[in-house]
């Protein structure tokens, strides 16, 4: 995501982030009087009341009434708060997060009047940008019923560029002046993998689906190492106060990787990051031949590889087997061959690279899994092959994520978000494997939860809430939808923690509180394991601890 924006002195973000560490991780310390839950390596609730540190590490979890050691470095007192692990988001964006901070966000508009009405004000506010960007919007929530156009933002402003990408981020809305600098006209074509949406005239309407995007995007500023620095800032500290210690990173060019080390150099480094490159090409440019180490007393590592077999179903771009039932000409797109998928994911893989593909209709789905049990084989070991998203397979797909230990990484806020589009998009008779956590557990596989921020809201209390319920922020539909998919409260609170964890390969160093784990932990207004969803919802983040350090508090 690129951005030209106005800069804070980078100086002055890092002292403030600084103030927040407030106590040595490398000491003999207690973090006492806590009301804590967690999860052991089986599942089951263990209740204590004490953390004992050493090194940034658990040492012991202390019972009520169990002896305190005599000596510490330090204590702290929780006065009697709620403590739980650190929650881990399975799959995230690390940089858009934080360049979506500092733009032009339509995430809440509820209309394309109201998303007009921002981009003028917003671009009348900074009148020296050379270009307004943003990202957010999501036609299905303005009841559009159709894209929106470049007309639509020409009556706002049209003296310069102006670039909008979908809320899911495999569409972009663009003016007629954004055009124009990308020399878009009716002749160009669509590029492989991604479609130009025309006017009934043939005209381009404004709307790049998926890789025709970067036609816009190759003309658009590139954003200078102060710039990334502060997207950086703003995206750690959105992750921290929502209680999220660590993430990976689906996506990582070698410049998000660059800023990942400058922070870790600089001691700024605060949540833990377990990096997915953009692709073979950057995996190699930045690690070598093969994963690199932890760094940072284990907050940053390139482990994987993220590659793409298809776009989103917002945008019509999830590649189907069947037609759209509400666009009958239309079955998405897949990006890759199979011959091309097969040598990208073995390309990683000989270099012992996790791999990571987005899969998102039935037909890409089937696409990745057909290509696992092809070079499984031929990998052997430990390899954790994961299929990100899976929102839409075949049910007779869904036995084989069994297989091969395939990790399902999913986001269950998408269910809520998008239940009455694949209603639409599908029709019920296609439905059967949508959004199924509960069949994708039942099917031996692995299960991580994330957000995949900043398409959603990072928030995991709302994730949570919705893995248990199927039910959006209104309470709908009121029983769930498709309520035989939902997962426990315990099964979903595994998936945000110790299954995204093993997803990351970083299960020995964090995922739960239990000696020899990093202490990664939250402090939080109320036990989420003895409230209702409407109530878990409403978790508020206290403290975020990592490696022993309180590096965020609710002010």
């Amino acid at each position: 995501m690129l951005n030209p924006f106005r800069t804070l002195r980078l100086r002055v973000a890092f002292l403030a982030a600084s103030a927040l560490v407030a106590t040595p991780a490398l000491a003999d310390a207690l973090v006492d009087n806590v009301s804590g839950i967690a999860l052991d390596k089986d599942g089951r609730e263990v209740r204590f009341t004490g953390i004992l540190i050493n090194d940034g590490k658990v040492v012991r979890l202390l019972k009520r009434g169990e002896k305190r050691p005599d000596r510490l470095d330090w204590r702290a007192d929780m006065r009697g708060r709620v403590a739980i692990p650190g929650m881990i988001d399975a799959h995230g964006h690390v940089m858009d997060l934080g360049f979506r901070a500092l733009e032009l966000d339509l995430f809440s508009t509820t209309s394309l009047a109201q998303a007009q009405s921002r981009i003028a004000a917003f671009a009348a506010a900074n009148p020296t940008r050379p270009w307004i960007i943003g990202g957010g919007w999501n036609q299905e929530v303005w009841n559009l019923g159709r894209f929106p156009t470049a007309a639509e933002i020409d009556a706002v402003v049209s003296d310069r560029p102006v670039w909008m990408q979908r809320a899911d981020g495999h569409a972009g809305w663009a003016n007629s002046a954004a055009m124009r600098a990308a020399g878009i006209t009716a002749k160009t074509v669509s590029p492989p993998g991604g479609r130009i949406e025309k006017l009934a005239n043939g005209q381009p309407s404004g709307v790049f689906v998926d890789a025709a995007m970067d036609l816009i995007t190759a003309k658009m500023p590139k954003p200078n190492p102060r710039d990334r620095n502060n997207a950086f800032l703003k995206a750690q500290e959105a992750l921290l106060s929502a209680g999220i210690t660590a993430t990976a990173d689906m996506g990582t060019t070698v410049d998000d990787w660059l800023t990942y080390r400058r922070m870790g150099d600089l001691g700024q480094l605060r949540v833990r990051i377990m990096s997915y490159a953009a692709g073979v090409e950057p995996a190699l440019a930045v690690a070598g031949t093969g994963p690199t180490p932890w760094l940072y007393g284990d907050k940053l590592r390139m482990g994987g590889i993220k590659l793409y077999a298809d776009g989103a179903l917002g945008s019509r771009g999830a590649w189907l087997k069947q037609p759209y039932a509400d666009s009958p000409k239309n079955s998405g797109l897949g990006f890759l061959k199979d011959d091309q998928l097969l040598n990208l994911m073995s390309r990683g893989a000989m270099d012992n690279f996790q791999i990571a593909v987005h899969a998102i209709g039935d037909r890409a789905n089937q696409q990745v899994l057909d290509a696992i049990d092809e070079i499984a084989g031929s990998y052997t070991g430990d390899r954790r092959w994961r299929i990100e998203h899976a929102q839409i397979v075949d049910p007779v797909d869904l036995p084989r994520f069994g297989k091969n230990g395939i990790i399902a990484s999913m986001q269950p806020v998408h269910e809520s978000s998008d239940w009455r589009m694949a209603e639409a998009r599908l029709g019920p008779a296609r439905l059967g494997g949508a959004y199924a956590w509960n069949s994708m557990l039942r099917a031996g596989s692995k299960l991580a939860f994330g957000s995949d921020y900043p398409v959603e809201n990072p928030n995991p209390f709302v994730n949570w809430a919705v893995a248990i319920t199927r039910q959006d922020a209104g309470g709908q539909p009121i029983q769930g939808w498709r309520p035989e998919e939902r997962v426990t409260l315990m099964q979903a609170w595994t998936a945000f923690t110790q299954g995204a964890a093993y997803a990351g390969f970083a299960e020995d160093k964090f995922g739960t509180l239990a000696p020899g784990q990093r202490a990664d932990f939250i402090i939080v207004d109320r036990d989420p394991t003895e409230v209702g969803s409407a109530e878990l919802r409403q978790t508020q983040v206290l403290e975020t601890w990592v490696g022993g350090e309180k590096m965020w508090e609710r002010k």
